[in-house]
């Protein structure tokens, strides 16, 4: 299969790829700033990295023009930007646009793309997007106004897209990670963090690599044929 993953430097992208690459499956990673870490992936794993900006329409489309028949389109690129001070009337509406077009609208361009190569070529194609549990529960933290909406978009953007393309057997799914230990979690305490670990039933926080085996599902044609729009919590 061809796989494009986005944001495949770091975290939950670089887990998906380390996993699709192990398939045997042709595997192109977006990313946009970390070129050290984007090249490490690519030298670990052969997949190729694309240096790429999603909230960027242009260059979006630029990429994907590059890449033949899309099998596969993975819209993890996404998070929280540093939070600016203040409540949400402080807040510059320049972040909000910043952190919708991140969380949001770099999946749509994505999407828009991979499904117009799919119906040319007859794919089957499937389209797993990266949400959050914050896509549905909230906290009282500042950076939960546009990022918790970016995220609850992208469900419902999951839902809408895949009942309208499923008449082409194109699949879209979603998946919701909990707290996933990551480099991000540098921003946290210990005492934070064992708190965060007390109120989740498993006993311990994610690695990327507990979330990637859903994604590997929905991304697979013949166990996903019947599962339409659904967002699934990891």
């Amino acid at each position: 299969m061809n796989v494009i993953i986005t944001g495949g430097s770091r975290g939950i992208g670089a887990a998906a790829v380390r996993l699709f690459a192990r398939r045997g499956d042709r595997v192109w990673f977006l990313y946009e700033k970390n070129d050290e870490a984007a090249r490490a992936v690519a030298a670990e794993t052969g997949a190729l990295p694309i240096r790429c900006d999603v909230a960027d329409e242009a260059r979006v489309t630029d990429a994907l023009s590059a890449i033949p028949d899309v099998d596969v389109l993975i819209n993890n690129a996404g998070g929280a930007l540093k939070m600016p001070k203040g409540e949400f009337c402080d807040m510059p509406l320049d972040y909000w646009d910043s952190q919708i077009a991140l969380n949001l609208s770099g999946a749509a361009y994505l999407s828009h793309e991979a499904i117009k190569n799919m119906k040319e070529h007859n794919i089957p194609g499937r389209i797993v997007n990266i949400s959050s549990i914050h896509g549905s529960v909230t906290w009282v933290k500042r950076k939960a106004l546009p990022y918790c909406a970016g995220k609850g978009g992208i469900e419902m953007f999951t839902k809408t897209l895949a009942i309208e393309v499923a008449k082409y057997g194109i699949r879209v799914n979603c998946v919701a990670p909990g707290l996933i230990l990551t480099g991000v979690m540098s921003r946290y305490s210990d005492r934070d963090v064992e708190g965060f670990r007390r109120k989740i039933a498993a006993g311990y926080l994610a690695t990327p690599e507990d979330i990637v085996p859903m994604i590997q599902f929905f991304a697979d044609v013949e166990k996903t044929k019947y599962i339409v729009g659904q967002t699934i919590a990891v």
